[in-house]
């Protein structure tokens, strides 16, 4: 079965074109094969795979699954590149194109050199505070704890959970996807990412998992973050995450609306921009590598 290997800043997929009627017919033994196929060291490797299909409300559709074979609803760097795969083969002409999502329709502007799309800006919708948006479990909340008004408007901050021995304060954010966001002095370098990002993934506060980002405060146009991502673990580079990150940043009075924020990422750095209406990523795409893999 016929693959591409692409990266947005090092946050990698396995991705099947099922434009391709021989392809499309094999949608199901691919899902079933994605952990095999994810396996770094048995399999393609990557963290985890995306279907890229026809579309009855966008020029394309894409499906978005973790390493351990659950669907996630959105990935930031992963539509970029197939916004990238969309361009490159002539699926789409146009440099302003639609990818359709499980959280949405999202608009993605192309850029390109030489025929070649290089990266995009992609309106990655708003970023959503509530606790039903999230979701977050209000039982499981200490006695007394109530949203705070921010720029933003209400917010899920300064959300005490404890994970490693430690209590973290967090701000619950939504992307489409569910994100929980604790700035640190804690130097990410050798930070035990595993140790503290694993259980907080699964902590019953909320009940569809959540993706962790660690962030370091390096200027107000200038984060950097580490993030743990529900389903995969640690991944180089998570363009959700980043949003989130940025959006919290905002609402904690860290970075001002509408200011392009630079989150530095271990593949890479992301430029994300908060508005009231929206969030806005841009960042490359690449090809690593084509070829075929037996399911």
């Amino acid at each position: 079965m016929k693959f591409v290997k692409m990266n947005g800043c090092g946050n990698d997929y396995v991705y099947f074109d099922l434009f391709d009627e021989g392809v499309r017919a094999h949608e199901r033994d691919i899902i079933a094969a994605i952990p095999r196929i994810s396996d770094r060291h048995f399999g393609v490797g990557g963290d985890g795979v995306v279907l890229i299909m026809p579309s009855a409300c966008a020029d394309v559709r894409m499906r978005m699954f973790n390493l351990d074979g659950s669907e996630g609803k959105m990935c930031g760097n992963a539509i970029r590149c197939v916004g990238k795969y969309a361009y490159d083969t002539g699926l789409v002409k146009e440099k302003n194109i639609t990818v359709e999502t499980a959280s949405g329709v999202k608009t993605l502007t192309l850029f390109a050199e030489n025929g070649v799309c290089t990266g995009a800006a992609v309106d990655m919708g708003r970023a959503e505070f509530g606790a039903a948006d999230i979701p977050v479990d209000t039982d499981r909340l200490p006695d007394g704890f109530l949203p705070s008004r921010s720029v933003c408007g209400e917010v899920m901050r300064d959300v005490p959970v404890e994970s490693g021995g430690r209590t973290w304060l967090g701000t619950a954010v939504s992307m489409g996807n569910p994100h929980f966001v604790i700035f640190t002095d804690d130097d990410l370098d050798g930070f035990d990412l595993e140790k503290y990002g694993k259980p907080l993934e699964t902590h019953p506060l909320f009940p569809d998992k959540v993706n962790v980002e660690f962030v370091n405060v390096l200027s107000p146009t200038r984060l950097r973050m580490r993030v743990w991502e529900r389903g995969s673990g640690e991944t180089m580079a998570c363009g959700t995450g980043s949003c989130a990150t940025v959006a919290a940043a905002v609402a904690n009075g860290i970075c001002a609306p509408d200011a392009e924020i630079g989150v530095e990422l271990r593949g890479g750095t992301l430029k994300i921009a908060y508005h009231a209406d929206g969030v806005t990523m841009t960042g490359g795409a690449e090809i690593n590598f084509t070829g075929d893999v037996k399911l």
